[in-house]
């Protein structure tokens, strides 16, 4: 199933695991509590990314649930960051570092969903909007220099 899944949710696959991995080194005062949140945070971020991959006919809407969900996941790393819930900076820079990739990966997609979007109106407003011709070049010529 894994090679099936685009780049996008194995990246979302990965920070989820990284950030599993991470919560089972943390302290137990931050395990169940702090861990808990950004264990949940993941999880969304993963639960939103298939859905905006399988969900076509509101693919917009579905990323743009995905780029608020990894912006949660990114403050919740903050928030474990400053209680010192992560055992060394070292093992927090690696996992910001999926979830930073993965964010630059849903601002892509983001960003040419709506690009597309635009173009796609954009053409038809053009269409419907373009005057229809009225006179030949010929004509506007002579009418002009009389």
């Amino acid at each position: 199933m894994n090679r099936q899944l685009p780049d996008i949710a194995r990246a979302a696959q990965r920070v989820r695991a990284s950030i599993e991995d991470s919560v089972g080194r943390f302290a137990r005062r931050h395990r169940y509590s702090v861990g808990a949140d950004l264990r949940n945070a993941a999880r969304e971020v993963a639960r939103c990314t298939f859905l905006a991959w399988r969900d076509r006919n509101r693919q917009f809407i579905r990323v743009r649930e995905l780029s608020t969900a990894v912006d949660n996941l990114k403050l919740e790393m903050m928030l474990a960051k400053d209680v010192s819930a992560f055992r060394s900076d070292a093992e927090f820079e690696a996992v910001a570092r999926l979830v930073s990739d993965l964010g630059r990966q849903v601002g892509g997609w983001l960003k040419g969903l709506h690009n597309k979007g635009q173009n796609a109106q954009g053409e038809t407003a053009s269409q419907a909007q373009r005057a229809s011709i009225l006179s030949s070049r010929a004509a506007s010529h002579q009418e002009a220099a009389p």
